[in-house]
């Protein structure tokens, strides 16, 4: 079953005559870099453990996963990587990624789904499907490159999905600034969720500045009594 499993990928990745889904016009597996994609396939997590996948079994699996990461160390892959390949291979349908994405259970499996999105995803569905996301406090565990860890949150690390080029040992293609897609018409004017609190601390300011105003004025007046005596 493993080395069927491994033929199936290696398959998919012979870009001769392959004839498949695409992605951005290009196969869905190519969108992580060859060098990522060899260690993944030889790797222990691959061959044992993602073998009879699909997006059921999948789901469960990413559930279980205890951090996010790329590759580590001697240049290993994190299982977070190898399932996120495997979301590659498998192509689930829209609805399901969004499934993934909006439970609230498990906060790896939001975290796999929102890569999936940002690599696979028409820009402006980009942009709807995980700024929500960006009010998501959540702490997650990062694997470094160095093999150590790193506490992280859910709203730095789809931050880092829209404003870094590499995440996750991953290359992303460059999104357009937010403004040019509002422009277009193809996405609303983003509402911070902090904005009623920067509302009121400026009207709270505007009120201390209107009161120092008035008292200053107040002595002003009362100097000039004084000088006019």
């Amino acid at each position: 079953m493993a080395a069927a499993h491994h033929t199936d990928a290696t398959r998919m990745l012979d870009s001769r005559g392959y004839a498949g889904p695409t992605i951005h016009n290009t196969n869905p597996l190519h969108l992580l870099e060859t060098p990522v994609r060899d260690r993944i396939t030889e790797s222990y997590y691959w061959k044992e453990q993602c073998f009879a996948l699909n997006a059921a079994t999948l789901c469960d699996k990413a559930a279980s996963l205890t951090y996010i990461g790329g590759t580590y160390g001697q240049q290993k892959p994190t299982p977070f990587l190898c399932l996120l390949f495997k979301l590659l291979q498998l192509l689930p349908e829209k609805e399901i990624i969004l499934l993934y994405l909006r439970q609230k259970d498990f906060k790896y499996l939001t975290a796999l789904a929102a890569f999936y999105v940002r690599l696979t995803f028409d820009t402006t569905e980009v942009f709807k499907v995980l700024e929500p996301l960006l009010g998501d406090w959540r702490k997650l565990r990062r694997r470094t490159r160095e093999g150590g860890w790193r506490l992280d949150y859910m709203d730095q690390f789809v931050d880092d999905l829209f404003v870094k080029d590499r995440v996750c040992a991953t290359s992303l293609r460059k999104l357009p600034n937010r403004m040019i897609l509002e422009d277009l018409g193809h996405l609303e004017v983003r509402t911070s969720p902090l904005g009623e609190e920067i509302e009121e601390i400026d009207r709270d300011e505007d009120e201390v500045e209107e009161v120092n105003g008035t008292g200053h004025a107040q002595a002003i007046n009362g100097g000039s009594n004084d000088i006019s005596d």
